[in-house]
């Protein structure tokens, strides 16, 4: 099931607005490669992946990924898109991402819900070894 919207991303270079498939279906989150380079810049994979489309049969060979953040129902969010050459969507989000974020698809309401909470950043104290002090 999929959904559609219009979302804010930043990255390390700068700033766009991307028309952003929500698909619960896709596995992990992709950007078109014509529009990361005014976002950010790609890193290359140790080794390409390959990846089936929609169309049973068809691969195709992903070599980068980009780290970008987005936001949604005012939430500030990221992850990791791998960069797709030929995407038919500017962006989408899939269900790893969905998943990390708890975003919910509202499909009676064409709604994309958020819990505000998730978004919240939590830093507890980490100990390095017994009877250490915290390195936070």
């Amino acid at each position: 099931m999929i959904l559609s919207k219009q979302l804010h991303y930043e990255g390390s270079r700068g700033t766009g607005e991307l028309e952003t498939l929500f698909d619960s279906g896709a596995t992990y989150s992709l950007v078109r490669a014509d529009k990361v380079a005014a976002l950010g810049l790609p890193e290359r994979l140790p080794r390409p992946l390959s990846a089936e489309t929609a169309s049973a049969g068809q691969f195709l060979v992903i070599e980068s990924v980009i780290r970008l953040e987005f936001y949604l129902n005012d939430l500030r969010l990221t992850d990791e898109f791998l960069v797709v050459p030929s995407l038919s969507e500017e962006a989408i989000i899939g269900a790893v991402t969905m998943q990390k974020w708890k975003i919910k698809l509202d499909f009676e309401h064409d709604a994309i819900v958020t819990d505000p909470r998730v978004a919240k950043v939590i830093l507890k104290n980490l100990l390095t070894a017994p009877n250490s002090k915290p390195i936070c």
